[in-house]
């Protein structure tokens, strides 16, 4: 599903013009980048979690050219499902 598709969606089910959907959605995401920006994880109660995770210094390969490089340490942004999103997914993926 695309941002269009998710916009269309709650556009139709709630009667609000596209345009101001297409806002809130940019708007919400904008908030959440901005918060992780700062290290600030974001907790939707029910859904999950957006978090940064730090990934630790690692050593790689570069197959190419055969030799070995360090991958330093860094974040990254990741998301959590919470545990009623997850078993709620699992429940109706198993029914079908």
């Amino acid at each position: 599903m695309t941002k269009a598709e998710v916009v269309a969606e709650i556009a139709n089910k709630t009667g609000i013009e596209k345009v101001a959907v297409q806002d809130v959605v940019e708007t919400f995401m904008s908030t959440i980048k901005n918060s992780l920006l700062k290290k600030e994880n974001v907790y939707l109660r029910g859904f999950g979690s957006f978090v940064i995770k730090e990934r630790a210094q690692k050593t790689g390969r570069n197959i190419s050219k055969n030799t070995t490089i360090i991958i330093p340490a860094h974040n990254i942004p990741a998301f959590k499902p919470s545990k009623s999103f997850t078993s709620t997914i699992k429940a109706k993926v198993k029914a079908k």
